[in-house]
């Protein structure tokens, strides 16, 4: 979604609401559109985090992100990724490997089952189960990036 047109919109409408011949009226015009171009670009960012929010609720798999290209903010649909097929009975815990680790990351993977309240072996069983992808998180209203003014 590019958000040029319609901050250029709003720049000329702003520009036909106040047209004077005066250079100081013009200077302070140029500014307030300038200050209301910032602005109204977060107001855009927002609505689409908010349609992304909505879309979400809608959804019955997958999700919408917010990406920003630039300046401008796409929504792209991500597909939930294909869950492994469960084993059942015998077949839940039949396989056995030995894995070694350097003990840092051994560390960290204590960590990291630790936080979520499992065993390693457990977090390490689902974290292959979802092909290395981090556990999805709860879509917010927080923005992460740089801004440019």
């Amino acid at each position: 979604m590019q958000t040029a047109p319609f901050l250029d919109a709003l720049r000329r409408e702003i520009a036909a609401a106040v047209a004077s011949d005066d250079p100081a009226t013009a200077a302070v015009v140029e500014r307030l559109a300038s200050s209301l171009e910032a602005a109204a670009h977060l107001w855009l960012l927002d609505a689409a985090t908010q349609a992304a929010g909505q879309l979400n609720d809608q959804l019955p798999e997958g999700h919408v992100e917010v990406r920003l290209a630039g300046r401008d903010p796409d929504l792209v649909y991500v597909a939930d990724p294909e869950p492994a097929p469960a084993a059942t009975g015998d077949d839940a815990y039949a396989a056995r490997i030995t894995l070694r680790l350097p003990e840092g990351l051994k560390a960290q993977v204590e960590t990291w089952a630790a936080a979520e309240g499992v065993s390693v072996n457990t977090w390490l069983v689902r974290t292959i189960a979802r092909g290395g992808q981090p556990p999805r998180r709860a879509v917010g209203r927080r923005l992460s990036g740089y801004g440019q003014s």
